[in-house]
């Protein structure tokens, strides 16, 4: 593996470098520097200049540092692990496949992670809006997001001991399991199907409606006019939730409910049975 290091400058600074180690560089001013690049390591690195990493294949980052002028960086890359870095950036990951981030922060995240598949995301911190639009087979543990519409229209997701603080977010999804964690925004997961939560905090103002499919294990849920026009429900909160309205189906067990809105011109509600633990008190 051939070493590569130093200040590089122009476009397309090293372009179609294969089987190489970059490292301790810096990639100045010029457009698409490691370009058409492939089983690649790069270490101890700082970018500054835009699309950095388009259609590599291979590739290994460790302590890079990608400066918010190195936009639109990585697209149409396969196989990419970064570690222990910052992505400074924003419009990072279109079109990629097999995305690995361990420890990194991306502080100016908005329009990232859009279109991509298989994503691995591990003590992650993101703020941006929009973030991981139309992914599929996502696997998260210890992300904290502060970013409106996330995930919308994303698939086959699992999420645990995560902090999303996300308006709209889980929109027009498909088959998501979140686990050990706290969502808090308002109309969470409109329009969705297959949800699970399991041992969650949720706080949502009109959160969790028209959704087939919703399962709620051991969770707390502050909300108001939730459940609305949802179906094949299964749900277990824990304390008491303002308001529930026209729920479709499903069994919904819940502490306590300020407002319990059925509307027979709406439902039929024969088809929802709703036990509440408190309902005497």
């Amino acid at each position: 593996m051939k070493e590569l290091k130093g200040t590089f400058t122009g476009e397309r600074a090293l372009y179609d470098i294969h089987n190489a180690l970059v490292t301790e560089s810096i990639f100045e001013d010029g457009e698409s520097p490691l370009k058409e690049c492939s089983d690649l390591e790069v270490t101890n690195t700082e970018f500054r200049w835009k699309y950095p990493l388009w259609y590599g294949k291979n590739i290994k980052c460790q302590n890079i540092n990608i400066l918010e002028t190195a936009r639109s960086g990585i697209w149409y890359t396969q196989n990419i692990e970064i570690r222990d870095s910052d992505i400074i950036g924003p419009k990072y990951f279109r079109r990629c496949k097999d995305i690995s981030l361990i420890n990194v922060n991306l502080p100016n995240a908005s329009e990232t992670l859009w279109g991509c598949e298989k994503i691995y995301l591990e003590n992650v911190k993101a703020t941006g809006d929009y973030f991981g639009l139309n992914c599929k087979d996502i696997e998260i543990d210890n992300l904290y997001l502060d970013g409106n519409y996330c995930f919308d229209g994303a698939k086959d997701i699992v999420i645990k001991n995560s902090i999303l603080l996300s308006k709209d977010s889980f929109w027009n999804t498909e088959n998501v399991i979140i686990k050990d964690s706290k969502i808090v925004g308002e109309y969470l997961g409109w329009n969705s199907k297959k949800i699970t939560f399991i041992n969650c905090e949720i706080e949502s103002h009109q959160g969790l409606c028209y959704i087939d499919k919703l399962t709620l294990v051991n969770c707390s849920l502050k909300a108001d006019l939730c459940l609305e026009l949802c179906s094949n429900i299964d749900a277990e909160i824990i304390n008491e939730v303002e308001s529930i309205k026209n729920p479709i189906s499903g069994v919904i067990k819940v502490k306590k409910v300020g407002e319990l809105v059925l509307d027979e011109n709406y439902i039929d509600t024969r088809n929802t049975r709703i036990v509440i633990e408190d309902k005497d008190e």
